[in-house]
């Protein structure tokens, strides 16, 4: 069952889970995909948080403790959350130890409602690297006009970093820039590069969703052609983006000085067209060096059904090009669909924070001892 993602990994990429739930980690599922499934790593967003959390399963005494503690929802959340990427993180240390802290990593956002705040970014991801306290941790900044800076002073802080929602190749390239920026600021403050790391979360099925239905509104035989190719052409230029950034002489520089490269990670690689084969994200976004984080179901798949036949990236740069260009001339505007995904993945992060809010306020508030 297991031949495609040990091939996926031979390939050079990373297989990461898109989930996390204290009952994953306590019933030894999350043990379990690290020992048979290849998994490396765990990814977590508020959207995954508000999904096992309102489920209550394993939360309920400590949401009784926080309650007793009068503690507000705000605080309640983070310490939920944090013992969860904790207790995950100490689960993934052997690979951590293993690969030389390349892998072994586990994620946790900043609350999604400081996505356009700068400064409030920096001082979230502080102090969940702090309350956290793992080395295996990665610190999920939004790549929002805001974000870039915080990125740069978080990574300067010696803070690893998981960029997250990113659609664009313009805003991918920010976003590298805003690395070695970061590894520059760290290097002149006399810090260890070599204990930082950092991927950068490449959106890709949401770009197919977007613009699939752009085509289809068009309805032409022309239209319905170029389906489904959008999010790999996207991915495949972005890669091709990474190995230009990571072979300039401004990376020489901080290689010399014992920095790693930021590894492109392939991010919402679940399919969402039925049309389309359930692991497509993941067949012909091969390359080495990258990541792709998988919801459960996808992970499943790819073992019982992924044709992993080598790169399925370099060598496609033309056509991928070729794609784009051609939904160009159809009036498919590139710069209106990554701009939209871009804000309405932060609207979604934070409509699933607030949700979150709302049922942990609940249960603090039932679950808090009567006086006296």
């Amino acid at each position: 069952m297991t031949d495609a993602l040990k091939r996926l990994s031979d390939e050079g990429v990373a297989i990461w889970l898109d989930d996390l739930s204290r009952k994953r980690i306590t019933s030894g599922n999350l043990a379990e995909l690290i020992d048979q499934q290849h998994v490396v790593g765990v990814t977590t967003n508020p959207s995954i948080f508000q999904k096992a959390i309102s489920s209550g399963d394993g939360y309920q005494q400590q949401v009784a403790d926080l309650a007793a503690r009068k503690v507000t929802v705000e605080e309640a959340i983070r310490m939920i959350t944090t013992a969860d990427v904790r207790d995950a993180a100490d689960i993934l240390r052997p690979v951590f130890d293993s690969t030389g802290g390349q892998d072994g990593r586990v994620s946790i956002e900043v609350d999604p409602r400081l996505a356009h705040h700068t400064t409030a970014t920096i001082a979230e991801a502080k102090q969940l690297a702090w309350l956290v306290d793992r080395p295996n941790t990665l610190i999920k900044i939004p790549a929002t006009k805001a974000g870039l800076p915080a990125i740069t002073e978080v990574i300067g802080l010696g803070i690893s970093v998981n960029v997250t929602l990113i659609f664009s190749l313009e805003r991918y390239r920010e976003v590298m820039d805003a690395y070695l920026a970061g590894l520059e600021k760290a290097k002149a403050a006399g810090l260890d590069l070599s204990l930082i790391r950092s991927v950068a979360s490449f959106f890709v099925s949401r770009v197919d969703t977007e613009i699939d239905k752009r085509l289809e509104k068009l309805g032409t035989d022309e239209a319905k052609a170029l389906k489904g190719k959008a999010a790999l052409a996207n991915a495949r230029l972005a890669y091709q983006a990474y190995e230009e950034v990571f072979s300039s002489a401004r990376w020489a520089a901080l290689d010399k000085a014992g920095a790693h490269k930021q590894r492109p990670l392939w991010a919402s690689t679940g399919v969402k067209d039925p049309a389309f084969k359930d692991t497509l994200y993941v067949d012909e976004l091969v390359a080495p060096g990258t990541v792709n984080t998988m919801p459960e179901a996808t992970l499943e798949a790819t073992a019982a059904r992924g044709e992993i036949t080598g790169d399925t990236i370099r060598g496609g740069y033309d056509t991928a090009r070729a794609d784009l260009g051609a939904l160009a001339k159809l009036g498919i505007s590139y710069d209106d669909v990554v701009q939209l995904l871009e804000d309405e993945g932060v609207e979604k992060f934070e409509a699933s924070w607030i949700d979150l809010l709302k049922s942990t306020e609940a249960e603090l508030k039932r679950l808090a001892p009567s006086e006296g």
